[in-house]
């Protein structure tokens, strides 16, 4: 266990977002939007180049949805840095917001790296969407300050905080992040034990999942399958619409864990198609401009595609 005090409550002042896809890139914009320093750490150059363009997307956005003002936006971005060395990123810092690719070799690793340049008192969270925190916490070498925070796409609007230790984490290291999802504007949503997926995806993964098993045997297709979603849901958006939004890599590496974790051909198929139709062709998503639809203006969005 860390020398380091675990009941001082040291306030958060400094965090480093590790991995600045999609949802790391919100992540890090709003503890920053929330008046928090942050360091933004990637794998190369090219990475940060990306994560600058989606924080003035984001700055775009917080403006139009939230009516955040030009000064917030700039003191925002004034907040958050950039960096693709770890020790220097870490240093200083009273939190890691973990949310590199969903592949647990690559988390393993990258914990037991980051453990030997963290400051002793520093928390791990990771955002992992369907790995446990006692999955890595044994990499650390500091098994009592990790657990999972997860969040939600598009963070601003749906702003949850998933909190969830192992049966490792103490509970003083849990209560503070309960405390730090709120000083962010989230809502805390505590679990009480380890659950792969937390809350949210373990409701939602199935649907998607259903979904993406209907259109690689054949069923129907993509829209026909999103059209049925919305119609009988009354939402504005059907399964294939959230995939894209999600990012194709994020589902690559999710149905690749399911058939490795499983065994079943079906989800080692569903893994197969993702990886010939969008991980090698490029379309990854709605961020990519393509996935299952074109962007900006994919054909759902269209109120004729619902019509009768």
């Amino acid at each position: 266990m860390s020398t380091h005090s675990l009941n001082d409550n040291q306030p958060i002042a400094r965090v480093m977002v590790a991995g600045t896809g999609v949802l790391g890139a919100q992540i890090a914009f709003q503890c920053a939007f929330s008046g928090i320093d942050v360091v933004a750490y990637d794998v190369d150059t090219a990475c940060l180049e990306r994560a600058n363009a989606r924080f003035d997307a984001l700055g775009r956005v917080y403006a139009a949805d939230l009516g955040a003002s030009r000064e917030q936006i700039e003191a925002t971005l004034a907040r958050l840095e950039g960096s693709t060395d770890l020790g220097s990123a870490v240093a200083g810092t009273n939190l890691v917001i973990e949310a590199i690719p969903e592949d647990l070799a690559i988390k393993q690793s990258f914990y037991r790296s980051l453990s030997a340049v963290a400051p002793a008192g520093t928390i791990f969270a990771s955002n992992s969407s369907t790995l446990v925190p006692s999955q890595f916490a044994m990499f650390t070498d500091r098994p009592e300050r990790v657990l999972s925070l997860h969040f939600a796409n598009e963070i601003w609007k749906h702003n949850i905080a998933e909190i969830m230790g192992h049966p490792g984490t103490h509970p003083a290291v849990f209560a503070h992040m309960v405390q730090f999802a709120h000083r962010i504007g989230m809502v805390p949503i505590p679990l009480r034990k380890e659950q792969p997926g937390c809350l949210l995806n373990t409701v939602l993964i199935p649907m998607l999942v259903a979904a993406l098993g209907l259109l690689v045997n054949e069923v129907a297709d993509v829209q026909t399958i999103d059209k049925v979603w919305m119609i009988a849901k009354e939402d504005r958006i059907g399964p294939f619409g959230v995939l894209d939004r999600i990012g194709m890599t994020t589902v690559y590496n999710v149905t690749r864990a399911l058939a490795e974790r499983s065994g079943d051909s079906t989800y080692r198929r569903m893994a197969e198609y993702v990886k010939t139709h969008f991980i090698d062709t490029g379309y990854l998503g709605e961020l990519a401009g393509r996935g299952f639809y074109q962007y900006p203006d994919p054909e759902f969005l269209n109120p004729t595609f619902v019509a009768a």
